[in-house]
């Protein structure tokens, strides 16, 4: 496989990540006005060497047009590493992690309450979220600021008492059991 069908490939790719972070930033602008309890993501680890790559990009994409090199692949490529490392990862921080009135915006995606199939917390260093994807059978996690911590608790026992998360099904139900404890 040549240089030219790599970058080609590798364009493809990185196009797909660039649309999928506007889509969440598009419907997180759409959501802002649900925001029941919300706060700014964390930065990534290694921001500094993603902006360090998005400026090399930046370069040898600058570079290949000032050099009259126009191959399709190599420009559509590097032009969508660029724009994912410079632009769109940077601008992905703007999503606002946590609770809206349909769902959680988690570390990754959002979550509707409807398909919460399960939930635990994990305790340590910073206090983490799991949510249990019911479809697809994925556990998605949201770090959680210790100052919102009771405060997240208590949206979790009003979202299972308004039954928008219910976990009926997923377990042994007797009907003993008050699902708001689970919280």
């Amino acid at each position: 496989m040549t240089l030219e069908r790599v970058l080609l490939l590798l364009g493809v790719g990185f196009l797909v990540a660039n649309l999928r972070i506007l889509r969440d930033l598009v419907w997180n602008v759409l959501r802002r006005r649900s925001a029941l309890l919300v706060w700014p993501s964390r930065r990534p680890p290694f921001f500094p060497v993603i902006v360090l790559i998005g400026a090399a990009l930046g370069v040898l994409l600058f570079s290949n047009v000032v050099m009259g090199r126009f191959e399709v692949g190599p420009l559509f490529g590097e032009t969508m590493m660029f724009a994912y490392y410079a632009g769109a990862l940077p601008c992905s921080r703007a999503v606002r992690r946590g609770f809206y009135k349909d769902g959680i915006w988690t570390d990754t995606r959002f979550l509707p309450y409807g398909e919460i199939g399960g939930l635990t917390w994990r305790e340590g260093a910073e206090v983490t979220l799991i949510l249990i994807a019911r479809a697809r059978d994925a556990a998605l996690r949201l770090v959680v600021p210790g100052r919102h911590y009771g405060a997240v608790r208590r949206l979790l026992r009003d979202q299972i008492a308004a039954r928008a998360i219910h976990f009926a099904g997923t377990s042994l139900d007797l009907g003993a059991h008050d699902e708001r404890d689970d919280v």
